[in-house]
């Protein structure tokens, strides 16, 4: 059996972070990435970090941001844990929930090209999936 990558509260914490998703991530998983045509899942330990939701076949996770994410500090911290994450391998894409509720047909177009388009990663902006949009 390989070693876990992770440690074992942090499952524990993982588990209880699925039964209480926030609204906008309840909205992505179940009316999307649970029945997309790429196995995703959700609330995943990597290393220290529990991430919202990942598709280990395209190396790809997406984290969805609230408000608290908009100041310098966890924008610092956002960054830092986006690097610790793409030095283990991995792609990841940060939506805004206001961007998911608002333009949830949009994000899951992005997240499908993202899925096939190794390319693309980082801090998705409004302006990125929305360039059209004021």
């Amino acid at each position: 059996m390989p070693a876990r990558s992770y440690r074992p509260i942090t499952e524990k914490r993982a588990k209880a972070l699925r039964h209480a998703m926030t609204p906008d991530e309840r909205h992505l998983w179940y009316d999307y990435l649970r029945t997309c045509p790429w196995k995703f899942q959700r609330q995943k330990p990597i290393g220290v970090y529990i991430v919202d939701f990942i598709c280990y076949e395209a190396h790809l996770i997406i984290e969805l941001d609230g408000e608290q994410h908009n100041d310098a500090d966890a924008y610092r911290h956002d960054e830092a844990r986006t690097k610790d994450l793409e030095a283990r391998g991995f792609r990841v894409l940060r939506f805004s929930n206001r961007d998911v509720r608002s333009h949830f047909d949009s994000i899951c177009t992005f997240i499908a090209q993202a899925v096939t388009n190794s390319a693309i990663c980082g801090r998705i902006t409004h302006d990125t999936v929305f360039p059209s949009h004021p």
